[in-house]
């Protein structure tokens, strides 16, 4: 009986299945050693399961009867009851009782309406008339949908199938009728899509008592016609008109033998057919392969394990209403924000974002390329500056004619440049403002166990943020406020326009249109071409003197020009002469002014390019950091909530729990296995065979469905991937 000397095996994964069950273990269930049931409706896996059982136990009728996995472990024993792993403590004698237990278990989660869940139900029996053995039956392959089933239901079984019997250590039971193509089983071509060499398919062969008179299938289980590494073993189960007049299981499998024994096609191999023999078949290639994959689930085990430790020790030290360990917890809690605030700002080599800029990359991004194109947007209107001169000059002038060129105009115009400022600078401030916000509740989003504390640290931390805000707009208004006060012409950078302008890289922004290129007196221009050029018309770039630069969008050119700027390459000021431009005289006095102008202004940019990051780093970024490092605690003690405070949320409590559960049952687990030895000898697997003629499985396309998802499993057991198409 069985595989003397490893007979606990298949009792040992039953109680691994435990272990692991009900403690968010179903991806560690998975990747337990177990016999997975595929065919065909009609194809009558259930009837092969309850000879198996001699009982009938599980639910009948037409279309998808299985709807959800069933794990049925069968173990020897010397009573005959069933447990339900959702059931706890209850045990059923009754087996018609099991079979409606099934039935509602299966409508819980899918509803009348014939829909599949991939959420197993584990049944556990015990009997004398069994050998060890661990099964799951899923549903039967369609290609129909029936009643209001969804249209893509074929999608969704494979679905199901796929995620059982694509792992290592599944064994596959290919189920196909004796009456209906071999060739064509779905069954079969499942297996081969996930094993293609064969080293975990079982071929049975049902209904061999329904073939056409003169036919047999005598060389498909003596493996020589369409063979399959494993072999086929054929039974023979109740036909319909048996089930419904009750005929005794028992009864069938004597009638079943005795078929198998007066065949004349398969009379000499009689104890190698038959329910009895699938069964001590499938009992001794489920022990030997739980053999060879026990290491490899040890180790998955383990893996998962060592991922636990860190955090089960954590919580295992964790003691919700100790006042003392809930202070410990809000001090470190507070005290691992600040860290990450600060490191997220200073920049660290932990944990480093590959995809996105955050935090103080995204601010020093404002500092150096956003601010500085800011300020270079109000230099660019070179046009309407010279008509502010002109205008200037005249009114200051009055009804005289002015031989000289006014001071007052020179100063009236660069106050008014200065004044500008107040806008790209107070943007800065608000757009730096906007980052740190951005980056404190990225941090405390890490305190999302604990709402209370959350919520109240966003409001004391964002008060804070909003308080510096306002004192650095304050200041920077203020350093406007000073360069009105006085136009120092004495600055030692100060050159007029005595010096000549020295050559350098300009960006001009042109537009590609009609039959000729429509060339626009500015840099802020939207368009998506960008033109640099050398002021002296050398070369900018091996033999070539302009180069044009395509963007995509207006968003992607102005980062262009950010960078570009970074880069040394400034807009061009195209000089223009307007029509109002009559008196030769009051044109060099224009162009005086603005030359001097830009001077001035070079210095004014110059030094808040200098003091704008300055002045927003000390009064609120170091300001904040401060403020969370020394000040957040005090300010969270003085709400006097601290017991408030440290309330786990309800999803952090069933998390706790459910990460001490799991990190228990895999050291259970790990523990049953440690005790266990595989020493003994097993069965080596048979040699290969040709299995071309399996053809791949193909899936027709469903218009009502065209993204559903499938895995496809690719490679032998040895190596096997599973990827899931979108």
């Amino acid at each position: 009986m069985g595989n003397r000397g490893m007979d606990e095996l298949i009792p040992l994964v039953n109680r691994l299945q435990d272990a692991l069950s009900g403690v968010g273990g179903r991806s560690c269930s998975l990747h337990l050693p177990q016999i997975a049931v595929v065919g065909g409706q009609s194809a009558g896996k259930s009837s092969v399961l309850e000879n198996f059982v001699g009982r009938d136990f599980l639910p009948r009728g037409s279309g998808i009867v299985t709807r959800r996995p069933l794990i049925l472990q069968l173990l020897s024993a010397n009573t005959e009851y069933g447990e339900f792993s959702h059931r706890k403590g209850k045990t059923f004698t009754d087996f018609d009782e099991i079979r409606g237990e099934i039935e509602a278990e299966t409508l819980r989660l899918t509803g009348s309406n014939k829909g599949i869940s991939p959420v197993p139900i584990s049944l556990r029996i015990y009997s004398p008339h069994v050998l060890n053995l661990t099964l799951v039956d899923l549903p039967g392959i369609t290609k129909v949908p029936i009643g209001d089933q969804p249209a893509d239901i074929e999608y969704q079984i494979r679905d199901m199938i796929m995620q059982f019997i694509c792992k290592d250590n599944c064994l596959i039971l290919a189920v196909t009728p004796a009456n209906s193509d071999l060739a064509n089983s779905d069954a079969l071509k499942l297996a081969k899509d996930v094993d293609p060499q064969g080293q975990r398919t079982i071929g049975v062969i049902t209904k061999l008592d329904l073939m056409d008179e003169g036919t047999d299938a005598r060389n498909i289980l003596e493996n020589r016609l369409l063979p399959l590494r494993r072999g086929y073993i054929g039974v023979v189960n109740r036909s319909q008109k048996d089930i419904d007049g009750k005929k005794d299981i028992r009864a069938a499998l004597h009638a079943e033998e005795s078929f198998f024994l007066s065949h004349p096609a398969y009379k000499h191999m009689a104890e190698s057919t038959g329910t009895p023999y699938l069964q001590r078949i499938l009992n001794q290639q489920l022990t030997n392969h739980i053999r060879d994959t026990l290491p490899a689930f040890r180790g998955h085990l383990q893996s998962q394990l060592l991922d636990m430790n860190k955090e089960a020790e954590e919580y295992a030290r964790y003691r919700p209403d100790d006042p003392a360990r809930r202070t410990k917890t809000l001090l470190q809690l507070v005290q691992r924000l600040a860290v990450d605030f600060e490191k997220l700002i200073e920049g660290s080599g932990n944990k480093v974002d590959t995809v996105n800029l955050s935090g103080g990359a995204r601010i020093n991004r404002i500092f150096h390329e956003r601010f500085p194109y800011e300020l270079v947007k109000l230099e660019s209107d070179e046009g309407n500056l010279r008509q502010e001169i002109n205008y200037a000059i005249r009114n200051i002038h009055g009804v005289r004619t002015g031989l000289f060129t006014p001071d007052l105009a020179f100063e009236a115009i660069v106050k008014k440049q200065i004044s500008r400022l107040k806008g790209p600078c107070v943007q800065f401030v608000d757009m730096v403002s906007q980052e740190l916000i951005t980056t404190v509740y990225q941090c405390i989003n890490q305190l999302s166990s604990f709402p209370k504390l959350q919520e109240e640290t966003e409001r004391i931390v964002s008060t804070e943020i909003q308080a510096q805000e306002s004192r650095c707009r304050d200041q920077v208004v203020l350093l406007i406020d000073m360069q009105l006060a006085y136009v120092n012409t004495k600055h030692e950078d100060f050159i007029g326009f005595t010096k000549a302008p020295y050559p350098r890289l300009v960006a001009q922004v042109i537009r590609k249109g009609g039959a000729k290129e429509d060339v626009e007196k500015g840099f802020m221009s939207s368009k998506c071409v960008v033109a640099i050029f050398n002021t002296e018309l050398r070369n900018v770039y091996k033999d070539y003197k302009c180069l044009e630069l395509a963007c995509g969008s207006p968003e992607e050119l102005d980062s262009w020009k950010a960078s570009l700027l970074q880069a040394g390459v400034y807009p061009r000021k195209v000089t223009v002469t307007p029509e109002y431009f009559t008196d030769p005289q009051l044109e060099r006095q224009v162009e005086t002014i603005r030359s001097l102008v830009d001077s001035y202004m070079s210095i004014i940019y110059k030094t808040f390019k200098d003091l704008m990051p300055k002045t927003v780093m000390h009064l609120m970024i170091n300001s904040v950091k401060e403020f969370i490092s020394s000040e957040l605690l005090a300010q969270l003690y003085a709400l006097g909530e601290r017991s408030a405070l440290m309330d786990e949320s309800p999803e952090q409590q069933r998390h706790r729990e459910e990460v001490l559960r799991k990190h228990a049952a895999l050291k259970e687990a790990l523990a049953m296995i440690a005790k266990f030895s595989t020493s003994t000898c097993t069965t080596p697997l048979p040699p290969p065979v040709d299995s071309s003629w399996i053809r791949p499985s193909r899936l027709a396309g469903s218009p009502a469905s065209p993204t559903v998802l499938h895995p496809v499993c690719r490679g032998d057991s040895r190596g096997l991937k599973c990827d899931r198409l979108h």
